[in-house]
């Protein structure tokens, strides 16, 4: 930003005066006027701090640093935090209105989140995974309100950090966990692609004169070199040699998930709270589950004797319906094609207001992002609103016809609606372009992934609300399967970190209580092992909605409005449920606590 140092000083002029001397002398309005200048402070110093998360939401006047992940870079992150920490600190909470003091609320809790990463999780040590660039430099190249010539100057400059960042990722792997390391071989084999493929497609269009180009290829090549080295030091070295002793269990344990779930989730509720809740919610959904497949029972077995057991009466219905699927070789062009269809929808039923002008394109998951979720949305960030949104979607070509059609089976006719829903409309997509548009950036990038995935999914339950699917009951049983994985989401994660769940334990809740396919279950134990607390954000978010629109609808009456709870939910940016419940509800005693309630 131009203005960078006169907002620095004003922050600076700011904290040294002191506001709890001044508290009766300032009004609110001068307050706003301060609190103001220090977000923008704050936010200008993040992306100095942050280069390559800039890039990726929209802000691109640091695209050409790469930070290397050494000690003195994680020194500088520390500092990072205990500066902002102290200056937050100094802020006259009470003077602020309630959506500036939340955002103070939001950007401490991200600043203590940066201590326990770095002090405590540590995960730059056993997370070779975490080292992968492919997708930062394809920012770079994809922002396309730049000419292509500078964008490729751009990522010269960025080249030459390359190795160094290698180097120091080399240095930092202790005893790494096997199931991080396979995946960074696998993502960053794919990443190679990137600099190969994507960056050659780009010199040949671009305008550059030959010497640019042979010394952008030139750096490109020893890039490219730097990445190999690392895999073959992963592929070659480490994985060979792997042993209990120098390797480390996936498995975080109670405390360190308990953390990670506060600071990740920042949900009203603990991991074990939701974990308990979401267990007792296993078993009324299986209820429900129970009394559509026995009404479908005749439809599918004529006059055939019903099993003994609720659940294998339930399995034989789910199994007869996800007959019903599309080829593996449509499978993509069937989600093109289900999106005008939820367009449709949501403005007949007048659920919630789309934007025709912001483009959504369903593509191949690039190859540096496959291997964890076979479908996605990556947005873009508030800075770079117009930009495509792409919606990710694995190809099923590397799997073989039996494994094909397990997938298939899984997204069948009916879920592959409940999952564009989810992923698209008016799921993540609507949801992350109503994020960019709220006034308060900290709220936008700071986004909250259990505000985010808790959204998509209470849209799924809402759409049905609402009357999509008609009176077809496979829908409803459907739906109900994959709300049952949004909870079993939340039991698989807490017991795999937690109460140590072992393989056979995941395949017993993911196959016979949640009712999935083998390669579903297998896919979602892999993801498991891979990420900690993030399979919780689903439920957690849900349920916070969920019970948030109760709330409002209760406390508003004959005012409540469906679509205008959605519109002021969303304008909230991707804030924590907890903390737009208390926006949104204006209780004087739901606000006691707000600041002592926002610590660990």
């Amino acid at each position: 930003m131009k203005n960078t140092l006169l907002i620095l000083s004003l922050v600076i002029a700011i904290v040294s005066c002191g506001p709890k001397q001044k508290k009766q002398e300032e009004s609110v309005g001068s307050e706003t006027t301060n609190i103001e200048n220090i977000k923008e402070a704050f936010i200008d110093d993040l992306w100095k701090n942050y280069p390559v998360w800039a890039s990726y939401v929209g802000f691109h006047d640091y695209d050409d640093q790469l930070p290397i992940p050494d000690q003195s870079r994680r020194d500088a992150q520390l500092e990072f935090s205990k500066n902002w920490l102290d200056s937050l600190s100094s802020i006259d909470m009470d003077a602020l209105s309630e959506n500036d003091r939340i955002d103070v609320l939001i950007m401490q809790d991200f600043l203590k989140g940066i201590e326990f990463d770095i002090n405590d999780y540590q995960s730059f040590k056993w997370n070779p995974s975490s080292y992968n660039l492919g997708g930062g430099f394809f920012q770079v190249l994809n922002y396309r309100k730049e000419s292509l010539d500078d964008r490729l100057m751009t990522i010269y400059e960025k080249l030459a950090h390359v190795p160094a960042f290698y180097e120091a990722a080399k240095a930092n792997i202790d005893r790494p966990t096997k199931v991080h390391t396979d995946l960074a071989i696998s993502q960053l084999k794919g990443s190679i692609s990137v600099f190969q493929n994507s960056l050659n497609d780009s010199l040949d269009e671009s305008g550059l004169d030959a010497q640019k180009i042979a010394s952008i290829k030139s750096r490109r090549d020893t890039a490219v070199a730097a990445i190999q080295s690392f895999v073959d030091y992963l592929e070659k070295e480490l994985v060979p040699n792997f042993s209990e002793e120098n390797t480390r269990s996936f498995r975080i344990g109670k405390e360190l998930f308990e953390q990670k779930f506060y600071y990740d989730i920042q949900s009203a509720y603990s991991a074990e709270e939701i974990f308990e809740i979401a267990v007792a919610e296993k078993t009324e959904l299986h209820d429900k589950m129970y009394k559509v497949s026995d009404a479908l029972w005749e439809k599918y077995f004529g006059e055939q004797e019903k099993p003994g057991k609720r659940l294998d009466l339930i399995r034989m219905v789910i199994e007869e319906v996800s007959k019903t699927h599309v080829h593996r070789d449509s499978f993509i062009t069937a989600i093109r094609q289900q999106i005008p269809e939820l367009e449709a929808f949501i403005k007949e039923n007048d659920l919630i207001d789309l934007d025709p002008e912001k483009p959504l394109v369903v593509r191949e998951t690039p190859k540096y992002m496959q291997g964890v979720a076979g479908a996605s949305i990556s947005a873009p960030g508030p800075y770079d609103k117009d930009a495509e949104t792409y919606y990710n979607v694995t190809p099923l070509d590397h799997y073989t016809e039996e494994e094909a059609e397990s997938y298939l089976r899984e997204y069948n006719q009916y879920l592959l609606q409940i999952l564009n829903i989810h992923e698209a409309i008016p799921g993540h997509y609507t949801q992350l372009v109503y994020s960019n548009e709220s006034p308060s950036l900290i709220k936008s990038i700071l986004g909250n992934g259990a505000m985010i995935e808790g959204w998509a999914v209470y849209t799924e339950l809402m759409m049905l609300e609402a009357g999509y699917g008609g009176d077809q009951m496979e829908m409803g049983l459907m739906y109900y399967k994959w709300n049952l994985r949004t909870v079993c989401n939340t039991i698989l994660d807490y017991g795999v970190h937690v109460n140590n769940f072992t393989e056979e334990d995941a395949m017993q809740l993911l196959v016979k209580e949640a009712f999935q396919e083998e390669a579903e279950a297998k896919g979602k134990w892999k993801r498991a092992r891979l990420s900690q607390v993030q399979l919780c954000s689903y439920f957690t978010g849900f349920h916070e909605i969920r019970e948030l629109r109760d709330s409002v609808m209760n406390q508003r009456g004959e005012d409540y409005s469906l679509k205008d709870f959605h519109h002021e939910f969303l304008s909230y940016g991707s804030a924590p449920v907890k903390y737009i419940a208390r926006m949104m509800l204006m209780d004087e005693q739901e606000n006691e606590g707000i600041t002592e309630n926002s610590s660990l």
